[in-house]
């Protein structure tokens, strides 16, 4: 019952205080008396609770002994940390925007105006003279027809729909795609990557709700999403193409704001080319592009006043045209005159909503950017500063159309009075190059958000600010994204081909991010269905019929972009099939912990002083990886650490939660197994000395606690946690050389120090049988300060991180596909992607490496 319970979601208490009752083998009596130390418990780990990689089946370390007569047998508490329930740890999940003062809240408005709203508030140089490039105007109600339809678009898209509700679907502060796809894992196991724990739903930033009835629908959502693999794989794949669509917007707006910008210079000099602007465009490209190093924070406070004036000079400029021409425009608001402008235009009114689209533009970057601002400080901006002043804007635009019917091809710069032309051309120029950091940072995001949940090739990251982690750089992907800008702005020249292409890349992603929020809608915020089915249907529908006009265009020259966005989605698709494939293998070749308890002095293997800390993806179970060290080595350090370094569906993962511990073998074995976890807004900046200090840290409060509750046990607990009973089973080890070795001793021979003449184990003391009754308190704590001052002679002895590089191979029997894709495009993308070492900043003095080829 207590496994269900913590599966919907109910009250999760500490399984330490607890006895379990298991299913035992009659020939591991003797063994099961060992309490709370062992994964060979990991054969029960799916009573508890702990997620196994295929619904239970991989999961037992012990399989040979399937056969055996077995029968119930009572269990004391598992005494580790890997059940326990994460504490709410006072401020730690706190906002990074949270208790600052006044001073830095306005200054964080002007980073918000430079950073978040830079794409959107560029719009109105462009959008009009796109729309109207499709609907030529024949009439004033032409123009109050495309006005009416801009300014509802504004309305429903980034107000209603971005604004007021999508911003709320955040994960702790992180938008995005992968950032819903996050929330959506923490509250269903809907991750295809097989490595989540129990304990990881634990960790305090989940704020997972208690079910109650009122949820069945949710619990019914979740068990469905849960139970079909096919629903999950289509979950994936929807985050995939969104965010390869944003990745896709990343490219496209540099190449459609500058282009549009430095365009305006067509107007204020008549004699200027088409290629005069584009070597022009070129030019602002690789400047803005390099200056992106520099960060959001510097960048923000830069361009935050240059973007207010801007935004100040489209109100202004709205406000002059509408006084000098004509304030009828206002009757826009009446949505009737959208009938009217398809009624009079039809065909090419449908045509023009691919321009309409275009004043919405960076509506999404409002949700990517989020990681950089607080909810709050983007919904005011926008509400108080950046709609009223493009609402005015357009305003104006209309009323100098109304007059100036022939003036569309440049109806911004045309409109702006010719006294302010100039400041203005210079204002929009740099408004320029600063939209297009907009998507550009979206598209860093998105990017370590998919890499952290295994869905992108490793990459650099930069972490450009020491005071707000989600601020980064990435330096290949900005390289990347200025090439391809490069290449679309040279190969199509034509703004209205752009604007195309533009529109493809924004609605790609919006239509992803409206079927991720209407899931959450039904999962997590539970509120009433018709809510959520008009939410669903006013916004799929009228993306969809922007989308059908944009694709009806798509021959001219955008489909670039799609071809674009379809490598990308394949590079991720690719990464995590791969990424799985080699998991699962893992998972099914793990070594049993009978095979490694028994393996003995005959392979050669001696325990010599010190740390290693082998490095592995499995969170659960021993790595195959590590029979590959026990038969190439001489010898292994008396202290093993099995770490897995994990990403888990949250933004951040307080320190005091970092790692989990739980014993291998007995004591006297000294092995264990830790699984450090992060959110994939962490900053792994620590070195490595930091690192193994506060793993070792970490590791004497594990114990430390662990003999406490030890010593609050009952006085009936059977047997001893370090006899190491040996059992006579017929297993072999099969060496890389094709040595057989039989394995019928203890698990390697102790270290002993040979500086000592009276020949002390340096690794373990001997363990003395004890009676049937309780350890005396003092036998307790020596037993405790011996185990302690092991670990520091250990630490002081060097600390050696053992690194298996595993590559996966298609099996010979594979389809051609499979092939294909493992052996070639996969093993490229590991190839040239980081290296894992690279985060750790491990001198080589203390690395080694083995290699394992995995065949899937």
């Amino acid at each position: 019952m207590e496994g269900s319970e913590r599966e919907n979601g109910g009250l999760l208490s500490s399984m330490d205080s607890e006895s379990r009752w298991v299913f035992q083998d009659e020939e591991d009596d003797e063994e099961a008396s060992a309490i709370g130390y062992g994964e060979g418990d990991d054969e029960n780990d799916d009573a508890d609770g702990l997620l196994s990689p295929r619904n239970g089946t991989m999961d037992s370390d012990d399989d040979d002994n399937d056969n055996a007569e077995q029968r119930l047998i009572r269990t004391g508490p598992r005494i580790d940390s890997f059940d326990v329930e994460a504490l709410e740890v006072p401020g730690a999940h706190r906002n990074d925007f949270e208790d600052i003062t006044v001073g830095r809240k306005f200054l964080l408005a002007f980073q918000t105006l430079g950073i978040v709203f830079g794409d959107v508030g560029t719009s109105p140089l462009y959008t009009f003279s796109v729309m109207f490039s499709k609907a030529p105007v024949n009439g004033n109600e032409d123009v109050l027809g495309a006005l009416s339809l801009v300014l509802y678009t504004l309305i429903l898209v980034p107000l209603i729909k971005y604004v007021l509700i999508v911003l709320w679907a955040n994960d702790d502060g992180e938008g995005g795609t992968f950032a819903l796809y996050s929330l959506i894992c923490r509250h269903a196991k809907v991750s295809l990557l097989p490595n989540q724990l129990p304990s990881d739903a634990r960790i305090s930033s989940f704020r997972l709700k208690v079910p109650s009835a009122e949820l069945e629908r949710s619990l019914k959502i979740k068990e469905r999403l849960e139970t079909s693999l096919t629903l999950k794989k289509l979950l994936l794949m929807l985050v995939l193409a969104g965010t390869s669509m944003v990745i896709a917007d990343g490219v496209v707006t540099p190449a459609m704001s500058v282009m549009s910008a430095v365009g305006g210079l067509k107007v204020g000099v008549s004699g200027i080319k088409q290629d005069e602007v584009v070597m022009i465009s070129v030019a602002f490209l690789v400047i803005l592009f390099s200056v992106q190093k520099y960060g959001t924070s510097k960048v923000g406070i830069v361009v935050g006043p240059t973007l207010f004036v801007w935004f100040c000079s489209l109100a202004g400029i709205g406000i002059y045209n509408l006084l000098k021409y004509d304030t009828h425009v206002l009757r826009a608001f009446n949505p009737i005159h959208i009938y009217y402008f398809f009624k009079r235009n039809s065909t090419k009114a449908w045509y023009s909503l691919g321009g309409c689209l275009l004043c919405v533009t960076g509506s999404e970057a409002m949700f990517a950017d989020l990681c950089y601002f607080s909810v709050r400080s983007v919904q005011l901006t926008f509400v108080f500063v950046v709609l009223p002043c493009l609402l005015l804007g357009y305003l104006g635009q209309a009323a100098y159309l109304m007059e100036n019917h022939d003036d569309t091809t440049q109806a911004f710069f045309s409109s702006v009075p010719s006294g302010a032309f100039w400041p203005v051309l210079l204002i929009s120029n740099i408004a320029a190059l600063i939209a297009s950091r907009t998507m550009t940072t979206a598209t860093f995001s998105c990017i370590k958000q998919s890499t952290a949940l295994g869905c992108f090739p490793r990459l650099k990251i930069v972490h450009t600010s020491r005071k707000f982690m989600g601020q980064i750089y990435i330096p290949v992907m900005n390289w990347f994204l200025l090439f391809f800008s490069l290449v679309l702005v040279c190969k199509i020249s034509s703004i209205y081909e752009i604007g195309n292409a533009y529109g493809i890349a924004e609605l790609g992603v919006m239509m992803m991010t409206t079927i991720l929020v209407t899931l959450v809608m039904l999962l997590i915020w539970q509120i009433n269905i018709i809510i959520v089915l008009s939410f669903a249907c006013i916004f799929l529908g009228l993306e969809l019929t922007f989308f059908s006009s944009v694709l009806w265009s798509v021959g001219d020259g955008s489909w670039i972009i799609l071809l674009f966005a379809i490598v990308i989605f394949l590079i991720m698709y690719i990464w995590n099939y791969g990424s799985k494939l080699k998991y699962e293998t893992e998972v099914k070749q793990k070594m049993s912990m009978d095979l490694l308890r028994q393996l003995g002095p005959n392979l050669g293997t001696v325990r010599a002083p010190g740390i290693g800390l082998l490095y592995n993806e499995l969170a659960k179970g021993i790595p195959a990886i590590f029979g590959h060290f026990l038969t190439t080595l001489p010898a292994v350090h008396s202290m093993i650490i099995f770490v897995c370094i994990k990403y888990v569906p949250v933004p951040v993962v307080p320190q005091s939660e970092r790692f989990l511990f739980r014993r291998v073998c007995p004591k006297s074995f000294h092995i264990f197994r830790c699984v450090a976890r992060y959110g994939y807004k962490d900053v792994r900046k620590e070195n490595h000395q930091t690192f193994e200090q506060l793993l070792i840290e970490s590791i004497e409060k594990f114990i430390r606690r662990e003999a406490q509750e030890r010593s609050l046990e009952s006085d009936g607990d059977d047997g001893d946690s370090d006899s190491e009973e040996e059992h006579s089973f017929s297993r072999v080890l099969i060496a890389p050389n094709g040595s057989v070795y039989s394995l019928g001793v203890p698990l390697l021979t102790e270290f002993r120090d040979a500086s000592k003449s009276s020949a002390q184990a340096s690794t373990s003391e001997e363990v003395k049988p004890e009676s049937s009754s309780s350890p005396t308190l003092s036998d307790a704590e020596q037993s405790l300060e011996k185990e302690l001052s092991f670990i520091r002679k250990a630490k002081e002895s060097g600390v050696v991180y053992l690194l298996g590089h595993g590559d996966i191979r298609a099996r010979k029997d594979s389809w051609f596909i499979k092939k294909l894709v493992i052996n070639y495009f996969y093993a490229f993308l590991r190839k040239n992607c980081r290296r894992g070492i690279a985060n750790l900043s491990v001198p080589h003095s203390h690395l080694i490496q083995v290699g394992m080829t995995y065949m899937v």
